[in-house]
């Protein structure tokens, strides 16, 4: 009989070892799971809401069940025309002739450091240079 009752005892020894191990082994299993609902419990309760999109606001307004008819019927009032209001341009301060003339100097220096790409681009900076070195002993200038 005593070696029924070692087997018994082995048995159990054997049953509550394995199951610590396949609990153990599960362990980093359910903690992965855990880590990651959580995450994703934080990022759906953080993330910004959605704004109401056109398609979902026309929903919206089929639910509040307006008849068509209403947008159908001919409007029986007319509304007077009025004409455009006037264009009010607003004049701006005139450049006084020295600065114009500095002014040329500077965009001409600035164009003299441009370096072109190719002939095309080159051709196109000489007629402004040669343009502004017009401009500049010119005792007026056109008014910017």
């Amino acid at each position: 009989m005593k070696m029924e009752g070692s087997r018994s005892e082995n048995a159990a020894d054997l049953t509550s070892k394995e199951t610590l191990i396949n609990r153990y082994k599960l362990k980093p299993i359910w903690r992965l799971f855990m880590i990651v609902n959580l995450g994703l419990g934080a990022y759906m309760f953080i993330k910004p809401k959605k704004k109401t999109t056109s398609k979902e606001a026309n929903r919206g307004v089929e639910n509040d069940e307006v008849p068509v008819e209403a947008f159908l019927e001919p409007a029986t009032t007319s509304i007077p025309e009025r004409p455009p209001p006037p264009v009010i341009r607003e004049e701006k301060e005139h450049v006084p002739e020295d600065q114009q003339h500095d002014l040329f100097k500077w965009i001409l220096e600035e164009k003299r450091k441009i370096k072109p790409k190719d002939r095309e681009e080159k051709k196109q900076i000489d007629e402004e240079k040669a343009i502004l070195k017009q401009f500049i002993p010119a005792k007026s200038n056109p008014s910017l």
